[in-house]
């Protein structure tokens, strides 16, 4: 019987597909902007590290970071002004309830990232710990808001419970200056800047509570059946930067500073926040990578339909499509 050497039949396959995924020669370039949602931060590293690797670049793809609120990218992909952007599940579900014709193709953190830190010395290990106390939150709107209402009915809880506060996105100082008993922010952000400000904190994480679609990639419909093969190089593009950031953090750091005004690489709280978002990222055993579930989606939706920002069931099939999943 002859032997195959496995390591070597997979670096084959790895140059085949990376060749396959090369433009024809002479090929236009289609220049994108993608809106990011938020500030240029070390959690974009994926998507840093892509660029900078030519990943895009091999699909034909010249990529320009819009850093522009999530809800503004949504309304451009759903009108046709841009082919995609970078959003969080539960903002698919909010634009296909207006009529909206978006649908997510590729998620990028597998598990929902949002939690509700408060400091140890408060000893709230649960919400039933919380009860009455005020709770600030950066507003009545995204994915913190999101977040903190699903952990709440998964616990049979209302928001009458708390006295909730909108504090804008000053979680870190709120809590360090005493302002509120604890914060809704995002687990691999706020507890690792407060730890390292000297404030030890507890967590009660809403992703291992409620299973509820996390950030990705969004296309439009339009976009998905007349460029199919463009979104496709889209997302393989970015789970190549998200695989390669799993594999590789320090060389994702260095990558990263070029791309992020003032980050070193050798700064250790960026560094942490950093492995942390990578815990987000890393895909549980069997799981497709990048791909979604029916049964995440159709939480989420549960969720702003209690909340009353959706008002009629939706198919949750329409919501997204793991089709362009490479």
């Amino acid at each position: 019987m002859k032997f195959i050497d496995v390591s070597k039949l997979i670096v084959a396959v790895s140059l085949i597909a990376a060749c396959s995924a090369q433009p024809a020669p002479g090929a236009a370039v289609q220049k994108i902007r993608l809106p990011m949602g938020y500030i240029p931060n070390i959690q974009y590293a994926p998507y840093y590290v892509a660029v900078s690797k030519g990943y895009f670049a091999q699909e034909g793809i010249e990529l320009e970071f819009d850093y522009k609120f999530e809800t503004d990218g949504v309304k451009l992909v759903g009108a046709e002004e841009l082919p995609f952007a970078v959003v969080s599940g539960e903002q698919v579900v909010l634009a296909r309830a207006q009529g909206l014709p978006v649908k997510y193709i590729a998620q990028w953190y597998r598990q929902f990232p949002i939690a509700v830190i408060s400091p140890r010395s408060g000893n709230i290990k649960s919400l039933a710990d919380l009860k009455g106390k005020k709770v600030g939150l950066p507003g009545l709107f995204g994915a913190t808001y999101v977040g903190w209402r699903a952990l709440l009915a998964a616990n049979g809880m209302s928001e009458k419970d708390f006295d909730q506060q909108a504090i804008g996105f000053t979680q870190v100082a709120a809590l360090q200056q005493g302002k509120v008993d604890a914060v809704v922010g995002y687990i691999n952000n706020e507890p690792i800047v407060l730890a390292n400000a000297g404030v030890p904190v507890d967590v009660i994480d809403v992703g291992k509570t409620v299973s509820m679609v996390a950030n990705g990639l969004m296309t439009s419909e339009k976009t998905a059946k007349n460029n199919p093969v463009l979104v496709r190089g889209m997302a393989r593009a970015v789970l190549r930067g998200v695989q390669d950031t799993i594999a590789n953090p320090d060389e994702a750091m260095q990558i990263t500073t070029k791309f992020v005004e003032g980050l070193k690489a050798e700064d250790p709280v960026q560094k942490k926040v950093l492995l942390a978002t990578i815990e987000l990222m890393r895909p549980a055993a069997g799981e497709k990578f990048g791909s979604s579930t029916d049964q995440a989606w159709e939480t989420t939706q549960s969720t702003l339909i209690t909340m009353g920002q959706v008002k009629s069931k939706l198919n949750a099939a329409d919501f997204y499509s793991n089709e362009f999943l490479p």
